[in-house]
C-alpha cells in the first residue's frame, strides 16, 4: 500500500470495501506528527538479506504462522477483531505460550517477548541482525524482544501462504486510530486493498503496474501473473516495504520507482494492467490553525483539492495504457450542488476507453468527516482540537459545495472503440469476492452488444447464466404478479425486473433455439402480432445480456 504525490518527488481501502478501509496511498508534505501523538523516531525498515529472508519464512511456516493457522488458533470473532486493529480478543487467545502464540504477540500485537521464546521459534541473530527485532534489558537470554513491524499473514488466491510486512500497529481501523503517525506511515492490509485485489482481472499479462504500491499487496498479487511488474511509490520507505512483502512471500521481485503518479514511468511502454489503491481520502487542505500540529497522513491523503487525484489518475491512464489493457482502482468522489455525481465521472474518462464506475457507498459530509477523524485518531486530542478540526474538513466541502462523498471501484479498458461503452452506476448490495472474472466479463458482454444489430441479435441462441432465480411479487391470491424479479445468486448478484414476455424468454433459453424463434412462439402465446413482439424485445434482451444473465451460445447451430 503507498501513495502518489502531487508536487515533486518525495523527499524522504462477505464484501468489505466501505468508506471506513483506508487507501494505501502516501501523500506528500505532512508533518512528522499531530499534536497530541507525539513525534517518535521513525523506526528503521528491516534489510532483505535472501538467505536470512528466506530462513524467516521457513519458520515462520514451521510454525504456523498463516492465515489458516491463525483462523485456527484465535478463532472467528478474534481473528476478525484483529482484521479491524482490535487486540484485546487475540491476546486472551495467545496466553498458553507455544511458537504460534509467541509470533502473533511479537508481529501482531506489539507485544515484548523472552528472548528465549523467540530463539525457539525464530532464526533469533538473523531476526535481530537485519532488524526485524529489536533487544530489550540485558543482552542475553534474560532480556526480552520485540518487533519493528507488523508481519501479517495473508492468503493468497490459490492456497499460498503470504505475509504482508508494514508498519506495527499500523492495520486499518481500532478504537484509537492508526498505530503510528510519523509522515512515511505505510499501512499494511485493509478491507480496500483486498477489495482492489479480489475485482483486479487475473489473466495473464506481460507489464503491470501498481502505482501507489505501499506495502506491497497489489505487487504480490501481480507477479503471479505478470511476466514484470513495476511498482511506484512517492515514499521510499513504502518502496522497501513492498521489496520485504514480495521476499518474504517468496514472489519475485519487481521493478521498485520512487516518484508520483506515472512520473516514474512517463515515455516508457505502456501497461497491460494498471492498479492503484491511491490515497482517496478528500481531506482540508488549509494549514493547521496556530498551535495545532495536525498535518497531512500522506498515506491517505495525496494533496489535491477535492478528488482531483482520483480524476487526474483516471484521466492520464489511458495514454499508459496498453491496447485491451485494463486501468483499475478504488475511489473517493465528490457529489456536489447543482452537479449529476455521474456525469461528473463519466467526464473523466479517457478518449478510447471503456469503463465501468460502480458506486458502492455515500456518506454525507459529516458522516465523511467523523471516519476519518477517528481514522487519524483525532477524537482523541481533546474536545477543542477535535471540534477544531471537524469544522476545518466542513468549511472545506462548504466552498466547493459538496453534499456528499461516493466510494466504490473504476475500471478502464483500452479498446479504442469509436463508440466507448461507460456505465456508471450505483450498487451498494452485497457482491461475491472475487470478482476479477466478472470484471472481464462485462467488458466482453459490452464488446458483444456493441458488435451485434437487432436483427442479428434474434438470430442467436442465448442460455440463462448458472444460479439465476425468478421471483414473483405480488398480493397473495392474485392471478398474475404485479411484477417477476430475476435475481443472480453469484458475482454482482444483480437482481433485475423483467415484463411476463421477458421473464418467458429467460425461462426458456437453454441455447437450442434462436431467440427470434422464441419470441414467435412467445407472441402466439399471449396473442400479440410477433413483428411488434420482434421490434420492441431486443432492448431487454440487451439489458439482460449486458447484465450477465443471458449468454449468447457460440456456435450454436
Amino acid at each position: 500500500m503507498g501513495g502518489v504525490s502531487t508536487s515533486p518527488r518525495h523527499p524522504g481501502s462477505p464484501d468489505t470495501d466501505a468508506p471506513a478501509d483506508a487507501p494505501s496511498g502516501t501523500g506528500t508534505d505532512a508533518p512528522a506528527a499531530a499534536a497530541g501523538h507525539g513525534s517518535p523516531a521513525v523506526p528503521a525498515v528491516p534489510a532483505a538479506d535472501p538467505d536470512r529472508v528466506a530462513r524467516l519464512r521457513a519458520a515462520l511456516l514451521a510454525a504456523g504462522f498463516t492465515a489458516d493457522g491463525l483462523l485456527e488458533l484465535l478463532g472467528g470473532p478474534a481473528y476478525s477483531a484483529l482484521a479491524r486493529s482490535e487486540t484485546v480478543p487475540a491476546l486472551r487467545a495467545t496466553r498458553g505460550g507455544g511458537p504460534l502464540p509467541t509470533l502473533v504477540r511479537l508481529f501482531l500485537l506489539q507485544q515484548s517477548v523472552p528472548a528465549s521464546r523467540a530463539a525457539a521459534v525464530l532464526p533469533l541473530d538473523d531476526a535481530l541482525a537485519d532488524g526485524w527485532l529489536v533487544g530489550e534489558g540485558a543482552a542475553d537470554e534474560a532480556g526480552s524482544v520485540r518487533a519493528t513491524v507488523d508481519i501479517r499473514p495473508y492468503g493468497g488466491p490459490d492456497g499460498q501462504d503470504w505475509w504482508i510486512v508494514a508498519d506495527l500497529g499500523c492495520a486499518v481501523g481500532g478504537a484509537g486510530g492508526i498505530g503510528a503517525r510519523h509522515e512515511d506511515v505505510v499501512l499494511g492490509v485493509g478491507g480496500a486493498s483486498t477489495t482492489l485485489a479480489g475485482i483486479t482481472v487475473r489473466k495473464p499479462v506481460a507489464r503491470a503496474l501498481d502505482l501507489g504500491t505501499g506495502s506491497g499487496i497489489q505487487a504480490l498479487h501481480a507477479a503471479q501473473h505478470a511476466t514484470r511488474v513495476t511498482a511506484t511509490d512517492v515514499n521510499p520507505r513504502a518502496l522497501a516495504f513492498t521489496r520485504l512483502t514480495l521476499a518474504l512471500s517468496g514472489a519475485p521481485g519487481a521493478d521498485l520507482r520512487e516518484g508520483s503518479l506515472f512520473e516514474p514511468v512517463e515515455g516508457e511502454e505502456p501497461y497491460d494492467l494498471i492498479v492503484s489503491n491511491p490515497p482517496f481520502v478528500i481531506a482540508p487542505q488549509a494549514a493547521p490553525a496556530e498551535g495545532d500540529a495536525a498535518g497531512r497522513l500522506t498515506y491517505r491523503e495525496g494533496g489535491m483539492s477535492g478528488d482531483d487525484l482520483c480524476r487526474t489518475l483516471v484521466e492520464r491512464a489511458g495514454e499508459h495504457l496498453a491496447d485491451g489493457g485494463y486501468c483499475q482502482l478504488l475511489a473517493n468522489w465528490e457529489h456536489r450542488e447543482g452537479e449529476d455525481w455521474q456525469e461528473r465521472l463519466r467526464s473523466w474518462v479517457p478518449a478510447g476507453c471503456d469503463a465501468w464506475i460502480v458506486q458502492r457507498e455515500v456518506q454525507d459530509i459529516a458522516q465523511y468527516a467523523e471516519l476519518w477523524l477517528r481514522d487519524a485518531g483525532d477524537h482523541l486530542a481533546g474536545r477543542d482540537v477535535y471540534e477544531a478540526r471537524y469544522a476545518a474538513w466542513l468549511d472545506e466541502f462548504e466552498q466547493r459545495g459538496t453534499t456528499a462523498v461516493g466510494f466504490g471501484w473504476i475500471t478502464l479498458r483500452k479498446s479504442g472503440a469509436e463508440r466507448p461503452h461507460v456505465q456508471v452506476e450505483e450498487w451498494p448490495h452485497p457482491v461475491e469476492q472475487p470478482l476479477g472474472e466478472e470484471v472481464e466479463g462485462h467488458f466482453a458482454r459490452q464488446d458483444f452488444l456493441r458488435d451485434t444489430d437487432d436483427a442479428a441479435l434474434l438470430d442467436l441462441h442465448f442460455r440463462l447464466a448458472d444460479e439465476v432465480v425468478q421471483e414473483q411479487v405480488g398480493m397473495p391470491g392474485a392471478e398474475d404478479p404485479e411484477h417477476v424479479v430475476l435475481r443472480q445468486n453469484r458475482g454482482m448478484r444483480r437482481a433485475s425486473k423483467v415484463d411476463t414476455v421477458g421473464a418467458g424468454f429467460a425461462g426458456v433459453c437453454d441455447g437450442s433455439l434462436p431467440a427470434g424463434r422464441i419470441l414467435d412462439a412467445i407472441a402466439q402465446l399471449v396473442g400479440e402480432d410477433p413483428v411488434i413482439l420482434r421490434d420492441r424485445t431486443p432492448e431487454a434482451i440487451r439489458l439482460l445480456v449486458g447484465q450477465g444473465f443471458l449468454r449468447p451460445v457460440p456456435d450454436a447451430d
